[in-house]
């Protein structure tokens, strides 16, 4: 059996609003990445940047649904390959229901550690970008965007 993170929170910000600072990277530097190398689209692998950490991932991108405001791509954050996906749910004009699920572990040692490792990765990166959005404070440089 495969472990699954899943880390939900609502964002009051229209569901396009919230969309587009997931697939801008310019957007997403002001609270989870430092930079990447281009806006997220289907096919295409881009590179996150965390200079903070010292890291740097391929992201390999699977889906771009604008329609029905679904991203999922391939990483290995954790140190193995998962996939992630993050469905986004309009609740009503200007509530949106973020909803990030990441699976690929073994349900092992090492696997449960990963797992842990991510839960606490999500949670911190769905709470700066709702702090980013709601309040316009970018959590990454310490300071009002």
């Amino acid at each position: 059996m495969k472990l699954q993170a899943e880390v939900e929170k609502k964002i009051s910000k229209p569901v396009k609003e919230v969309f587009e600072a997931i697939v801008d990277p310019e957007k997403m530097s002001r609270y989870f990445i430092t930079s990447g190398s281009s806006r997220l689209e289907e096919g295409k692998t881009v590179i996150w940047k965390w200079d903070d950490v010292g890291a740097e991932l391929p992201i390999t991108v699977k889906k771009v649904d604008e329609k029905h405001y679904i991203i999922s791509f391939l990483w290995s954050a954790s140190g193995v390959e998962t996939t992630v996906e993050i469905k986004l749910k309009p609740l009503d004009t200007n509530t949106t229901l973020i909803m990030v699920r990441e699976d690929g572990w073994e349900s092992d040692e090492k696997g449960i550690k990963r797992y842990g490792q991510q839960i606490h990765g999500w949670v911190d990166m769905v709470t700066c970008m709702k702090a980013f959005l709601e309040y316009g404070i970018n959590l990454r440089r310490g300071h009002s965007a």
